[in-house]
């Protein structure tokens, strides 16, 4: 079955699937997120787009990984692709498919084309004797061995030597070569390409396909005493997501794979070789680009990996984020997402710091974006009734670097280079925050220059709203946020790539000037809890649940002790939200004093500051203050709830403001 390019539809995207031996750490979350942004940048351009992920579920290491937990192998891997799902979920993945290999229609076509491989003789029985690396589930050669053990992952290898099904890799060598010789594009980067092709001009050897058979993984068709090998079984989960054998129109709409993802350590032996030879054997297109990525090593050096205990959880950068600057968890998430993808180019190795993430954050994020967000919509606020100007014939002047940015992005996205897209971008960010400083709109206001004043500020707002579009495959939800600043959610406004042009922002728009998006952090506290090896605060919470026994531990006090809280009735005059928290609300609260009590309270998940306006509250007046997230907090709001608040504590008649509770 062949697919035709010229019926294609579909922009079709793919990750490898994960193996299930473990949680999502800092690599998978890094194929996955740059597919995501590239899967974003096809979806702002107008394309159907396909993207596929998911998780491989066969093999040895899955049966004594469950083993090991004391599970079944279904529930092992149950287990681990809930945690894969919302893994994704937290990072803004937005996946068309996710796959498991262990679907009933998947394991359909991986019998199917093992079936039609032996009809036409490209797979044979014979006997196999070598090693087998049971953590990279891969046939080895004594050749291949590095000091005895597996050359990639370095663990032991085990010797084999039974009955199995060979696939005839060796007779697709020579046609495999011209191919890559002749598509340019089929492998990246460069630097792959050439590693591919020296492997594959050595010679290849036939694969073996099968092992004898274990309970977990997919038998061979009329031969139950074999398994078919994980990598097949694996590789033709691209095939299975487009609908292959199944819908000859969808397989033709979706077929051949645009792009597909991968890490460097298994494209030579698998997805530059054993799948394309496979592909050319069923006589199916291959796909138009492989791109391998390098690996990332921790702050020694080390690569990262689960056998040395040395991988980094995303979640746990995202805390600390959180934790050094009070940045909502949303914007955080982006922060990973962008840091990923700006540090090293796609396809190098790289090293995980997180020093440099904060130094990043504060530089790129708080100091360029953030900055050009906070000292431009206030100008706007003040000068402009929070209204969208005019341009008028002044406007424009931005106009040359929009354009050449929009170009330069295109250019390097199409390339699969993240970090030189977003380069372009930050300096577009640059070149709008250093125009502000040019033309002194605050100057003009004071001069009483309306029309100049009108044509740079909508100059620098048009700028941001390009801004906006050009982070959203990168940074979904800061762009999100700037989108709702500049007061664009009206019902079929929408980010567009087609808008990336100069002067489409509508005159007359209401901004919506929210808190700072990225607050800057205290590099030097953040770099003593570093070295102190301070976790983040505890995101998980405990049971709500109070049992008996516990109760009769509780610390009593005596009524003296009770006596010395002063707790007044109060009348919330004002209410907003800190800036760069999801939790926390700043209120202005009559007790009946001179000056109103300005109190902090965690009340933001689940009271809106409109709905605390003209509430009467219970207030301990004699807190000593403290200062949470930068702002001073004198006293503290009661509500009912442990682990959250439920309820205000409240009065059921109406009572002044600084009457003392008794």
């Amino acid at each position: 079955m062949a697919a035709q390019d010229s019926e294609k539809a579909a922009f079709y995207i793919t990750t490898p699937i994960y193996y299930v031996s473990g949680k999502p750490h800092i690599g998978s979350a890094y194929t996955t997120i740059a597919a995501d942004v590239v899967a974003r940048y096809h979806r702002l351009r107008g394309e159907q787009v396909v993207f596929a992920t998911g998780t491989d579920e066969h093999g040895q290491k899955v049966l004594r990984g469950a083993a090991e937990a004391g599970k079944s192998p279904q529930d092992f891997t149950d287990g681990l692709v809930v945690e894969y799902k919302r893994a994704w979920e937290r990072l803004h993945i937005n996946y068309t498919r996710f796959i498991r290999t262990t679907e009933q229609a998947h394991v359909e076509i991986v019998c199917r084309i093992f079936q039609q491989l032996l009809a036409q003789d490209d797979i044979y029985r014979s006997e196999y004797t070598g090693w087998y690396c049971v953590p990279c589930e891969t046939y080895l050669l004594e050749a291949d061995l590095q000091e005895g053990n597996c050359p990639d992952c370095g663990r032991p290898v085990e010797q084999v030597s039974q009955q199995a099904y060979f696939f005839r890799t060796s007779n697709y060598a020579d046609k495999l070569v011209r191919y890559i010789e002749e598509h340019e594009e089929f492998i990246g980067p460069e630097s792959r390409r050439n590693e591919v092709l020296a492997f594959v001009r050595a010679g290849l050897q036939d694969a073996c396909i099968s092992r004898n058979r274990a309970e977990w993984d997919i038998p061979v068709p009329d031969d139950p005493d074999q398994s078919i090998y994980v990598w097949l079984d694996a590789l033709t989960n691209y095939l299975t997501v487009a609908g292959y054998a199944e819908d000859e129109a969808e397989f033709a709409a979706v077929w051949p794979p645009d792009v597909q993802l991968l890490g460097k350590d298994i494209l030579t032996r698998f997805h530059a070789t054993l799948w394309p030879a496979m592909l050319m054997a069923l006589g199916v297109p291959l796909p138009k680009r492989l791109f391998a990525h390098g690996w990332w090593s921790d702050e020694t050096g080390q690569k990262m990996s689960k056998s040395k205990a040395n991988v980094i959880d995303p979640f746990e950068v995202m805390d600390k984020l959180v934790e050094y600057s009070g940045v909502r968890t949303a914007f955080a998430v982006d922060t990973v997402r962008y840091y990923l993808l700006r540090e090293v180019p796609f396809g190098l190795d790289g090293s995980f710091s997180i020093t440099s993430l904060l130094q990043r954050f504060n530089a790129d994020l708080a100091n360029d974006l953030g900055n050009l967000l906070n000292r431009s919509l206030p100008l706007v606020e003040r000068y402009l009734d929070s209204r969208v100007p005019d341009p008028g014939p002044g406007a424009g002047a931005l106009t040359e670097e929009i354009n050449r940015t929009a170009e330069s992005v295109n250019e390097h996205l199409e390339q699969i280079n993240f970090r030189d897209a977003l380069i372009a971008i930050w300096e577009l960010i640059g070149r709008c925050n250093k125009f502000i400083d040019e033309r002194e709109p605050w100057t003009l206001h004071n001069q009483g220059k309306r029309v100049e004043l009108d044509a740079v500020l909508y100059d620098v707002l048009d700028c941001i709203r390009v801004i906006a579009i050009l982070i959203d495959p990168f940074m979904p939800e800061v762009a999100e946020e700037i989108w709702e600043q500049l007061g664009l959610t009206e019902p079929g406004v929408e980010r567009s790539w087609s808008d990336i042009r100069p002067q489409r922002l509508q005159p007359n728009t209401g901004i919506r000037r929210g808190a700072p998006i990225f607050p800057r952090i205290d590099l030097e506290r953040a770099a003593a809890k570093l070295q102190a090896g301070e976790k983040p605060a505890e995101t998980e919470k405990p049971d709500d649940k109070m049992q008996p026994a516990e109760a009769d531990k509780m610390d009593r006090i005596s009524f003296d002790e009770f006596s010395k809280l002063d707790l007044r009735i109060g009348k919330v005059l004002e209410a907003s939200r800190v800036p760069g928290t999801d939790k926390l609300l700043v209120l202005q609260v009559d007790i009946g004093e001179q000056q109103p009590r300005q109190v902090v309270a965690g009340l933001a998940e689940h009271f809106n500051p409109r709905q605390l306006l003209g509430q009467t509250v219970v207030l301990v007046a004699n807190l000593e203050p403290a200062t949470i997230h930068d702002t001073e907090s004198n006293g503290m709001i009661l509500a009912a709830g442990e682990q959250e608040p439920l309820a205000l504590i409240t009065t059921d008649a109406e009572v002044e403001p600084g009457e003392k509770i008794r």
